[in-house]
């Protein structure tokens, strides 16, 4: 335990500012004030003492990789960092992204967070991972032998990255194949640079690169281009494969109109937007979607839904209307007429506001309309996209209806399909190997993460469906040690999770 009093001592939650609105919208740098390291480490220290001494740590419960929060809450307190990281690091690989995108699940179960606002457990977790960076404790781990095993990862994303850093670790011979130009996934080319920054990216790739891991980009598996590899010839060359491949097919909206130029998909709009912000593709590329002077509709009000806000405002549009099927979420946990009870340590539905909403209301240009649909996309002679038909909608029976009557016409010059994802692109997958799919689209494993193919296994989004990035290292923790037994008959490498214990954890 920290400070036995702390948590008296100190009541609330203190957390990095952000840039004033005005600045942030000038650029794609990352929307918090650049704190000095001594600023960090004081507010951390100071949060950290918060920590109680609560017998039972819900918050290491609610974490699906078991991360040993009060440990590293009470290292921190004591100034013992590089401790305070090794700690950290042996539950997760990749801090520095958790730090930033989670949405801390481990502080809805915090016992303090049930009467006073809880401990900001996933500033703390930034801070030791920014400090570790900057004192050089982030050193390459070399495997203690090689096994002469090898093993494919398909797929870089967060689930990817960390069954290769794992298997490399425990000897294997890693290969991670990548469509994309450069290896990330959704941390490069889905999420916006304003939320994680690509540098960290780079800087944690050079740590895998020096491990042993091997990179190969712009390698389609099941691909037909002149660089791409079949996964038959894929499960020919590798001892083991591992499927980490993320739900790649969006979910659609089919409605009339939606073939008019000006509909697009979010993550189309997104990757791109990042390429050219970074200079990896000029703003004169056909495939750049340029929000400029238009009048932007989001439909979807999640994660991705706010990145292209955040993104539309930085272009440059006139105005971004987000619309939400569901009803508004409710301020704090209580019973709601929809989203019924939240009791703590239950993960709630609330209503946070993102920093990409908080730009576009201070700035004027956005709205939010909830319970709300598109039911038409309305074109022009030219086939561009000029208006979209919406409607007000309730619930019946499970299912949402449009309102008779409410619907009405708004000029829009483009619109964002956010509405989740349909599952992975599985077809050349299943020709190829046989691979067999759940009723929900998924890749169908076992308790082992094994699929109904032979040495081929499948983790993160991939199996499970659309996730969080947390869970997605959880699984490529574990998948790693799955694979690891199966080739060498025994493994030391640590299992936080197991497909069927999924839907038990916060």
């Amino acid at each position: 335990m920290a400070d036995p009093f702390g948590f008296i001592k100190v009541r609330d939650r203190e957390l990095p500012a952000l840039r004033n609105v005005s600045s942030r919208l000038q650029n794609y740098e990352d929307v918090h004030v650049n704190l000095s390291n001594r600023q960090k480490i004081e507010m951390a220290a100071k949060q950290s003492a918060r920590c109680m001494d609560c017998g039972i740590p819900f918050c290491n419960f609610s974490c699906p990789l078991g991360n040993l929060i009060p440990e590293f809450n009470d290292l921190v307190y004591s100034g013992k960092w590089q401790a305070a990281y090794e700690r950290l690091q042996a539950t997760n690989n990749f801090p520095e992204f958790t730090g930033r995108l989670c949405p801390a699940p481990c502080e809805a179960g915090c016992v303090l967070g049930s009467i006073n606002p809880a401990v900001t457990i996933e500033n703390i977790e930034l801070t030791i991972s920014d400090i570790a960076f900057n004192r050089e404790y982030v050193k390459p781990i070399q495997p203690e032998r090689v096994t002469g095993f090898t093993v494919a990862v398909v797929g870089s994303g967060p689930a990817g990255l960390a069954a290769a850093q794992q298997l490399t670790r425990a000897g294997h011979t890693v290969v991670v194949y990548e469509k994309d130009e450069k290896p990330g996934g959704l941390l490069r080319y889905g999420i916006p640079n304003f939320k994680l920054e690509k540098h960290l990216i780079d800087r944690r790739l050079n740590q895998l690169t020096a491990e042993g891991v091997r990179f190969r980009c712009s390698v389609e598996v099941g691909g037909s281009g002149e660089k791409d590899i079949s996964w038959t010839d894929l499960h020919a060359r590798f001892d083991a494969i591992l499927i980490a491949t993320g739900t790649g097919i969006p979910g659609d909206l089919p409605l009339p109109g939606r073939e008019l130029n000006g509909v697009h998909f979010a993550l189309d709009f997104l990757g791109n937007a990042t390429r050219v912000a970074l200079g990896d593709m000029s703003a004169d590329s056909p495939a750049y979607i340029d929000a400029k002077g238009k009048k932007v509709l989001i439909i979807g009000g999640g994660d991705t839904g706010s990145d292209c806000l955040g993104t539309s405002l930085r272009q440059g549009a006139l105005s971004v209307t987000t619309l939400q099927v569901l009803p508004e979420f409710p301020e704090k946990r209580a019973d709601s007429a929809f989203y019924g009870a939240q009791p703590w340590p239950t993960y709630p539905q609330l209503n946070r506001v993102s920093s990409s909403q908080d730009e576009g209301f201070e700035s004027g240009k956005s709205e939010f309309l909830y319970s709300t649909t598109a039911t038409e996309f309305i074109g022009d002679e030219q086939g561009n996209l000029k208006a979209v038909r919406l409607s007000k909608v309730k619930s019946e029976e499970g299912r949402f209806v449009s309102v008779e009557g409410s619907d009405w016409v708004q000029e829009f010059d483009l619109v964002f399909i956010s509405i989740g994802f349909r599952g992975p692109d599985a077809k050349t997958l299943q020709s190829e190997l046989g691979v067999e799919l759940t009723e929900r689209g998924a890749i169908k494993r076992d308790e082992n993460f094994t699929t109904s193919a032979e040495n081929v296994f499948v983790c993160g989004d991939a199996g499970r469906g659309q996730s969080l990035i947390v869970w997605a290292i959880a699984e490529g923790r574990s998948a790693s040690a799955a694979i690891d037994k199966c080739l060498t008959g025994t493994t030391e490498l640590p299992a936080p999770i197991t497909p069927d214990t999924n839907a038990l954890r916060v």
